[in-house]
């Protein structure tokens, strides 16, 4: 009996423990999942609704939050503790309503956090600290001493995709983020065993108290941005979900950087040819320009605008007529050293990278510039030795590592600044010169003003009736890079009206993925590499882009004209080459951009081919006529294929193997493919006109190839047959 009863109190006792521990858990739960938090604040449970599936890996208990200061400051803890930055980790939680009440490992204060349940997402908000005054004693300082509070950190299990620009993790099965609900969160992450830490912080300085983050977590890739999209419409944020699932986030372009009203018409009329939806003007159609970006800055209309910004108005009318969507692109961060930011007085809001402060006056005469800290590790590139001090630039060859400190072989007023008087106790610094290329322009301190005022300029040009933008020059900001980049592109895109369709850049962190549905475009491949560099580049980013639900451009693609002598000899474009790219490009969901300006597409041989390559691809984009197979073959990085026009005018996708090269006849392309039992033989001149012998392939009858461009026959000889004759062939 007292066997029976001890069995039975035991019993007892191990359901009172339990119930006691699920009493201590902390449970928040919304229509698509339950988080549990456990008493120490570890994360214990994310798991979906739908399916039931488990997000998350609780075994290393992770706290949710965390607390970093520079060192200890109360006194006895100061004592005993390292002096360095420390991150103290959640140990304590209590619920009080729709707040969480935290505690830390050492640190003698606790957070206070409200949670905001939403139908498919939650949000974290730091609300304020709760600290003891005595805690602190009779230090004078605001307390406490906080740089950062991570207001959420998920153990999210591992899956096949990992986005790190939208910061999730996601299968078929389920999607986990921790998205930034405004540009001043810092998410990031961390590979562990097992699983991604997801991670938001909150800074000092930018935003602490009051800043937040979102969780979502989703049975999907679509539930997934169905929930971001719902975090972009409540918190105001640019609508990145709206813009990937925009019918032209995947049309390719023309870019050009010399449209005026004189010349319009023949851009359309060339679009139109081509099929292409999309026109990329490069601000330098609208705006005065010298020297790449001389004048970048100062954005005064042309003078083929006679009436401002109605005439510029009035020529994107009539793109948008012709039902092509107009877009600018322009170098936001850029400021021209022929500006009026620099020329006469330097703008005291350029960036500094390195700051100074004068050890002695600087006088008329002087060739050396004493500074009171080392100057050991300044820049030494050249064109990039620039002072700033005042209004003045001032250039240097050289500097001293021991005291007294000094910068040598100084030249006064570079680039065209006013000389003016320099005391000691002045401070200055290093400028931030652009890097590329001979530079012709410095950056933006986006701590400052001048951001703002360059948008405001911009966005009034965009008024004029563009509907896309791409922010070129974005990682031309001072660091933190992860929250300048996006913080710049946002003080210029919140100022565009109406809302760009879709923006691309030069570079990406977090925040700017609702801004960016379009990401990058690449930069210029030459035409002897050209195949080469699309699977090097924007092939091997494709599959990274589509992790994060994001297309990327495959490229800025230059119309190179064929020269046969000198020192820039070059096969020039050729069909097969953008047709290999554009293939590729489809085989993503991408689109591609062209660089169309009138001084190479007069001029160019094989334009009428290029520009069929063009329309053929983007019928093909817009009519989604590409199986999933057919995309998956494409995807191939040798195989190459060919968009075929068959004799009831419908598309066939075949492979083709390129012929070889005659040294009879080195102006004679082509290639090979299979159809109806038969070989198909295309062929082109690639630089002009030109008569060729190929007897086994013709019949005896010369081949001629006129401005007419590319040609085709079929023989009922094997390919090994077909590529022996073209080897053989001869200019007649």
């Amino acid at each position: 009996m007292k066997t029976i009863l001890a069995q039975i109190i035991v019993c007892l006792t191990v359901k009172m423990l339990a119930c006691s521990c699920v009493a201590a858990d902390i449970e928040f739960a919304n229509k698509a999942f339950r988080l549990v938090i456990g008493e120490d604040a570890s994360v214990k449970s994310l798991k979906l609704t739908a399916n039931g599936e488990e997000c998350v890996e609780a075994r290393e208990r992770i706290p949710l939050f965390t607390v970093t200061q520079e060192r200890p400051f109360n006194n006895e803890i100061k004592l005993m503790h390292m002096h360095k930055r420390t991150t103290y980790p959640a140990n304590r939680i209590r619920r009080d309503g729709d707040r969480l009440v935290v505690g830390f490992d050492l640190a003698p204060y606790e957070a206070e956090v409200a949670v905001s349940v939403k139908p498919t997402y939650m949000e974290f908000k730091l609300v304020r600290f709760i600290v003891k005054p005595e805690d602190y004693g009779d230090l004078k300082m605001d307390t406490p001493p906080v740089e950062s509070f991570r207001v959420m950190q998920i153990p999210a299990r591992n899956r096949v995709n990992f986005g790190d620009w939208i910061n999730a993790v996601w299968d078929a099965r389920c999607a986990v983020g921790v998205i930034g609900t405004s540009c001043e969160t810092e998410i990031d992450n961390e590979a562990r065993h097992g699983f991604r830490l997801l991670t938001a912080d909150l800074l000092r300085g930018r935003r602490l108290r009051g800043g937040s983050a979102a969780l979502i977590a989703a049975p999907g890739p679509d539930a997934f941005l169905d929930a971001v999209e719902c975090v972009e419409t409540d918190c105001s944020l640019p609508q990145g979900v709206k813009s990937r699932r925009s019918p032209l986030i995947n049309a390719s372009m023309f870019t050009m950087s010399d449209m005026t009203p004189r010349n319009v018409d023949d851009y359309i009329t060339l679009a139109k040819k081509a099929g292409v939806r999309m026109m990329l003007l490069y601000y330098t159609c609208i705006v005065k320009e010298i020297a790449s970006w001389g004048y970048n800055g100062d954005w005064d209309i042309l003078p083929d605008y006679p009436g401002g910004l109605k005439d510029v108005a009035a020529m994107l009318a009539k793109i948008k007529a012709a039902g092509i969507h107009p877009g600018i692109h322009f170098l936001h961060t850029h400021v021209g050293f022929k500006s009026r930011y620099v020329t006469p007085v330097a703008d005291h809001r350029l960036n500094l990278t390195r700051r100074f402060t004068l050890a002695k006056p600087l006088n008329d005469g002087d060739t050396e510039l004493f500074v009171e800290e080392t100057p050991l590790d300044s820049t030494m590139y050249d064109g990039c030795r620039i002072l700033r001090f005042g209004g003045e630039l001032i250039s240097y060859r050289g500097y001293t590592s021991d005291p007294p400190y000094r910068f040598t072989g100084i030249e006064r007023g570079a680039h065209a600044t006013r000389k003016t008087a320099h005391p000691a106790g002045e401070i200055g610094g290093i400028l931030d010169v652009s890097e590329y290329w001979i530079p012709f322009s410095c950056y933006v301190d986006q701590r400052t003003s001048l951001q703002d005022e360059i948008a405001d300029k911009i966005a009034e040009v965009y008024s004029a009736g563009f509907e896309f933008a791409y922010m070129d020059g974005s990682e031309g900001v001072n660091a933190p890079f992860n929250y300048n980049v996006p913080h710049a592109q946002y003080r210029v895109w919140k100022k565009l009206r109406p809302e760009p369709v879709f923006c691309e850049a030069a570079a990406k962190a977090h925040f700017d993925w609702h801004m960016l549905g379009g990401a990058n475009a690449f930069d210029i491949f030459a035409p002897e590499v050209f195949k080469e560099k699309i699977v090097e580049f924007p092939q091997a980013e494709a599959p990274l882009m589509r992790r994060n639900f994001t297309r990327l451009n495959f490229g800025w693609w230059k119309l190179y004209k064929p020269q046969q002598e000198g020192k820039n000899r070059t096969i020039g474009t050729q069909p097969d080459m953008w047709e290999f790219g554009t293939s590729r490009a489809a085989a993503w969901d991408c689109p591609m951009t062209v660089q169309m300006n009138s001084a190479f597409r007069k001029g160019h041989p094989r334009l009428p081919d290029l520009i069929e390559v063009i329309r053929r691809w983007e019928d093909v984009r817009a009519r989604n006529w590409l199986t999933q197979a057919q995309k998956e073959a494409l995807k191939s990085r040798t195989q190459e294929h060919h968009l075929y026009v068959n004799e009831k005018g419908g598309y066939e996708l075949h492979e083709i193997e390129m012929l070889p090269e005659s040294k009879g006849a080195p102006h004679l392309r082509g290639f090979v493919f299979e159809r109806g039992g038969k070989r198909v033989v295309s062929y082109w001149h690639t630089c002009g006109e030109g008569v060729f012998g190929v007897p086994e392939l013709s019949g005896g009858k010369p081949c001629r190839l006129d401005a007419a461009g590319m040609k085709y026959l079929e023989t009922d000889l094997s390919i090994e047959d077909v590529k022996a004759a073209f080897a053989k062939a001869k200019t007649e």
